[in-house]
């Protein structure tokens, strides 16, 4: 897989203007977006396809004539999913080219750890299915956005999928639910839910965590075999979910009751498995693949069919690549809110691209505009509000291809919002932090 040029190969940004800071004609500005990537290391297979989404959607704007005529000015930073290395990215790109106005971490460890630092800064985060959950609480998590849905939102809708197999949230009373999940801040996330939803609905909750990768599972699988659960949560990623599944097939437990979080359902989760992993399901975040979505049609011809593409063509519309580029299509609509609140044509910095994903709207209408209809479902964003939407629809594999499976389900709030409120209260507590008043939320 070709790693993406440099941005110094790509674009350049005229030294009067960033020395100057006067504002430039739109032909000439450049809107710098710092792009964290992982193509190597134990997650690349997931996260080169994520890296092509992103870079080939803002190539794709720049086709389309840039934001305003404000053009793109992309350039990545290999983090190979490591914390120290997403912070030490961060640090080196957040004040080039005239200075960053938004980042996607895309780890959940360096969203902890660089949420420390953005605040400070002033740059805004967009964290699309992951990060801390309880950042949708924007009356207290100021320059975080988890636009789209978050992890509390996945562990919700796939309880919800489970109680309508099992014919309704009461059957539950009773069955056994094992929660095999990611030893790390992204696998923890699951807990608060499910125990929640354990208590509601009466089932046995075991939890059984997986030591990072999860290449080693015998043990817990020895476990599951024993337990005879009727249901198995997999919340994991990378090599960890082929290694579940694979030792599924070994313990003779059916893939249909298997749910999948929305990292652990995409092709390199099963595409090795072929057949092994049939009827295997995972909570699709927003969209699953989707060959037929507009804005696919339009990157295989517009960049992908003139050599501009980022990486193969055959991976364009796929789960991982139409993730990557629902994110940065979030973050430039961002920057076109800010630019029809403060100017037209004109580079955005990081607290006014905050006030545009504060004030998102994105319409039927205007999501079919941008090619993105039948992909997300409408997002609409305020100051306390930082996610927009909290619908997930389940995907099934049919052993070749991932598709749709389910209608929508809309995540609880009477059950997501008070574990909200209490997370952000608490983290606001010990971070010292007051909740933002009436004023500072019209600012």
């Amino acid at each position: 897989m070709p790693i993406f040029p440099k941005s110094v190969a790509m674009l350049l940004v005229a030294a009067a203007c960033a020395l100057t800071g006067t504002i430039v004609h739109a032909q000439d500005a450049q809107q710098y977006m710092p792009v964290l990537s992982y193509r190597t290391g134990p997650y690349a297979p997931n996260g080169i396809p994520i890296a092509n989404g992103i870079v080939d959607y803002l190539k794709l704007v720049n086709e389309r004539g840039g934001i305003n005529g404000v053009k793109l000015l992309i350039e990545e930073c290999e983090t190979g999913y490591d914390t120290a290395r997403s912070v030490e990215c961060y640090e080196r790109m957040k004040g080039k080219n005239g200075g960053a106005a938004i980042f996607n971490p895309w780890t959940s460890g360096g969203t902890f750890a660089i949420m420390e630092k953005s605040h400070i800064d002033k740059i805004p985060l967009i964290t699309y299915g992951y990060g801390r959950s309880e950042s949708a609480d924007g009356g207290v998590f100021k320059w975080a956005f988890p636009v789209g849905g978050n992890y509390w939102v996945a562990a919700d809708v796939i309880a919800q999928a489970i109680g309508q197999r099992a014919g309704g949230l009461d059957k539950l009373k009773g069955k056994k639910i094992a929660l095999l999940y990611h030893d790390s801040p992204y696998g923890k996330e699951s807990l608060p839910i499910m125990r929640e939803r354990a208590k509601m609905h009466g089932f046995q909750l075991t939890e059984l965590p997986v030591t990072a990768p999860g290449v080693e599972q015998k043990s817990t699988w020895l476990q599951i075999r024993q337990s005879r659960p009727d249901y198995v949560i997999l919340w994991g990623y990378g090599v960890m979910n082929s290694t579940a599944l694979k030792e599924a097939q070994a313990t003779g437990f059916p893939r249909e009751n298997m749910f999948g979080s929305w990292w652990a359902g995409a092709e390199p989760d099963v595409r090795d498995l072929g057949d092994a992993a049939k009827g295997y399901n995972a909570v699709a975040l927003q969209s699953s693949a989707d060959p037929d979505a507009k804005v696919v049609k339009e990157a295989l011809a517009s960049l992908h069919a003139k050599g501009l593409g980022t990486g193969s063509k055959d991976e364009v519309g796929q789960v991982l690549w139409l993730r990557g580029a629902v994110s940065a299509m979030l973050g430039v609509e961002a920057i076109r809110a800010a630019q029809e609140h403060f100017g037209k044509g004109q580079v955005m910095t990081g607290e006014q691209v905050r006030w545009g994903l504060e004030n998102l709207d994105l319409t039927e209408e205007k999501l079919e505009q941008l090619g993105f209809t039948g992909v997300i479902r409408p997002v609409s964003t305020n100051c306390t509000d930082h996610m927009g939407a909290r619908w997930a629809r389940l995907s099934t594999w049919d052993g070749k291809a991932w598709s749709i499976s389910s209608d929508w389900f809309e995540a609880d709030m009477n059950v997501l919002g008070p574990m909200i409120k209490e997370g952000a209260d608490l983290y606001a507590a010990q971070k010292k932090l007051e909740r933002r008043s009436d004023a500072d939320c019209k600012s």
